[in-house]
């Protein structure tokens, strides 16, 4: 299982946020949650397969979605990172969050797309549900004969 080594911790954790120095709500474990973030980028595994000794899976995501919607990951990654090895999980992080980024443009715009195409078959939709509420007997022209000259 990747988790973070005691060095790489040891430069990481003054980066982060939530520390007990900080404002507002401090983050219960900071250490907990980079290696929960680690297990899923590395496994490339779905969020709901975290093993529960990370915590609330939900939660975890939700926090990896703050962080990478506030390109947090990124200025971590570009801090003057020492610890060997750390830039590279940081990278990878990165690269996660930007395809997790990426996939969420893509579902926005199938939806504008659904929406855009849907509104073209309202029109159509319309005149076929006019069609339809004419009963069969009440067609125009079953009265055109009456009106023709004949």
């Amino acid at each position: 299982m990747m988790k973070l080594q005691d060095e790489q911790w040891q430069e990481l954790e003054p980066l982060l946020l939530g520390k007990q120095s900080d404002p507002g709500v401090n983050a219960k474990n900071n250490r907990l949650f980079i290696d929960a973030v680690l297990w899923i980028v590395t496994r490339n595994s779905a969020w709901r397969n975290l093993p529960r000794e990370f915590g609330n899976w939900t939660a975890t995501y939700m926090r990896f979605r703050r962080w990478n919607e506030s390109d947090f990951w990124r200025q971590l990654k570009q801090s003057d990172i020492q610890a060997p090895g750390l830039a590279q999980l940081l990278e990878q992080i990165v690269h996660y969050g930007d395809l997790y980024t990426r996939r969420i443009e893509q579902r926005q715009q199938r939806k504008i797309s659904r929406t855009a195409y849907k509104a073209t078959l309202a029109p159509v939709k319309a005149a076929a549900a006019r069609q339809q509420a004419l009963a069969p007997g009440e067609s125009t022209s079953h009265w055109v004969h009456l009106v023709a000259p004949g």
